[in-house]
């Protein structure tokens, strides 16, 4: 994610507009108003990197890529370093409403055999929650590795047909933005359908606040892949505004969560000062320097702004 922050006081960034992400150099130009700083100095540039075969690689280097922000050649940058797997703060968010199906139960099973396995992850960086009615719920927090709680946590089926996605999703932003530090990577795994009948924000909403907590949104479709549905356009939308990825029914959980995991692996995060403080859309593109057939995902850009207040 790019993020024009003043200094190298990551707390206080404010919220960026709606954009969507995808492998550079993807570039979308919607406008907003949004408040900055009026010190900000310095862009902050989340992205990770994979290979010809889209594995992820683990040992780039500085020098291996540049930075091309609103048409200026970054090259020289403040500070590069890889991800901390200590830095992972990840959320489990289950739609336990009427529109989904049974197989939860063994999707989030799968999840959590995996997260067990993977060396590396505190048990205290994982969450889980699920919504059903109008009350979203945290069911367990640094304890959620133990299968037997998790599955005890989750309500067997929704009382009513109610689903409050939107709302869901943004009190689990709340609470991720709330633990970790600056450096710290937040990844929110959705399970739904993508449908939402009853919430009180919109999903423009959501994604804004997804970005003020430096969100990513995984999102993972229960629809029957053979039926279109518009929910599907929405986790679609909600994984690319966010930098997240996207996977269709047939994927499953385990399998998602091992793509998520091997995409952090091979995560880095580049600083640099601030090229220009022209106002408007700052496009973002990472090129490779050596390696052609490296590629790059990032968030497209950031806004600088008309005015500072």
């Amino acid at each position: 994610m790019a993020i024009p922050v003043p200094g190298r006081r990551f707390w206080s960034l404010l919220p960026l507009l709606l954009f969507c992400a995808g492998i550079s150099p993807r570039v979308v130009g919607d406008s907003g108003d949004f408040t900055y700083r009026s010190s900000a100095s310095e862009v902050r540039l989340s992205f990770s990197a994979t290979d010809q075969n889209d594995h992820g690689v683990a040992t780039l280097q500085s020098s291996d890529f540049a930075v091309v922000d609103k048409d200026v050649i970054v090259r020289n940058f403040q500070s590069f370093t890889r991800s901390d797997w200590s830095k992972l703060e990840i959320a489990i968010l289950v739609d336990a409403s009427g529109s989904v199906t049974p197989r939860f139960r063994q999707e989030l099973t799968e999840v959590l055999n995996l997260v067990s396995q993977t060396s590396g992850i505190p048990d205290e960086n994982l969450a889980i929650f699920s919504f059903q009615g109008l009350k979203p719920a945290l069911l367990c927090a640094g304890n959620c590795q133990s299968l037997a709680t998790a599955e005890r946590l989750l309500p067997e089926r929704s009382a009513t047909g109610l689903t409050p996605l939107f709302d869901a999703i943004l009190f689990a932003s709340e609470f991720l933005g709330k633990r970790g530090d600056s450096h710290s990577q937040r990844i929110l795994i959705l399970f739904s359908d993508g449908a939402d009948t009853a919430s009180e924000n919109s999903l423009r909403d959501t994604i804004d606040d997804s970005l003020r907590h430096d969100l990513q949104l995984d999102c993972i479709d229960l629809n029957p892949p053979s039926r279109f549905s518009s929910g599907t356009g929405t986790l679609q939308t909600l994984a690319r505004s966010t930098g997240g990825h996207y996977f269709p029914a047939p994927d499953g959980g385990a399998h998602a969560l091992q793509v998520i995991l091997e995409g952090f692996q091979a995560s880095y995060t580049v600083s640099y000062r601030l090229p220009t403080r022209v106002p408007g859309f700052h496009s973002i593109r990472i090129l490779p320097t050596h390696n052609r057939n490296l590629q790059f995902r990032s968030r497209s850009g950031y806004y600088y702004p008309e005015q500072t207040r």
